[in-house]
């Protein structure tokens, strides 16, 4: 007689993802490439958020609206510089890995002025430091936190269970993101330009290894 199998756990990863403004909407973008190679312009912005997902699609988005106005408010643009607006969400205690918890306050904003040519990496770096990479150059920590691990697999909370933050959406209103991926990559600790590996490539080999 055949038993039936018991339905498989669903897997997810915990990692940082990486968000941009949509122009001057109040509405997140899951970024279509790594902190490293985008290269954001005078007026932008850009989102962080640490939370465990499953992917792109199901990604939880920074809680605070992607507002240029507001974060850089008082900021005059200097010759050969540019402004970017950076929110950085250390997402929830239900997230957090075994043995940490977020910083406190869970969410920090800034408006680095960084070179015209600066990559987004760069410009958060200049906000939360320290950050860390593995050695795919993927983000794995800002300002720290987590201490450890990068992109690991664990399992979804219970679909059925309530949910602390059910929709986790921005402040001021989300847009479902639309692309498919995986953690975002970075640039190496120190600075160095790297050559970065394809987000899907690199998600579905985690994926398959899972």
């Amino acid at each position: 007689m055949l038993l039936a199998a018991a339905p498989a756990q669903a897997a997810g990863y915990r990692y940082w993802s990486f968000w941009e403004g949509e122009g001057k909407s109040d509405h997140w973008a899951y970024a279509t490439q790594g902190p490293a190679t985008a290269l954001p312009a005078d007026g932008d912005v850009l989102g962080f958020r640490f939370a465990i997902s499953k992917d792109s699609a199901d990604a939880a988005q920074p809680s605070a609206a992607p507002d240029f106005t507001h974060i850089c408010e008082g900021v005059a643009k200097k010759d050969g510089t540019k402004r970017i607006a950076i929110v950085v969400d250390f997402g929830t205690p239900q997230d957090a890995p075994p043995g940490e918890a977020p910083p406190t306050p869970a969410r920090t904003t800034g408006c680095p002025q960084v070179r015209e040519d600066a990559t987004a990496a760069e410009a958060l770096a200049a906000v939360a430091k320290p950050l860390r990479y593995d050695g795919n150059a993927l983000l794995c920590g800002i300002a720290g936190y987590p201490a450890k691990g990068c992109g690991e697999q664990v399992e979804l909370p219970d679909a059925s269970a309530p949910s602390a933050e059910p929709s986790a959406k921005p402040t001021a209103g989300a847009a479902a993101p639309e692309h498919s991926g995986g953690p975002s990559f970075g640039l190496v600790t120190g600075g160095a330009a790297v050559l970065l590996l394809g987000i899907a490539g690199v998600w579905q080999a985690r994926r398959r290894r899972g």
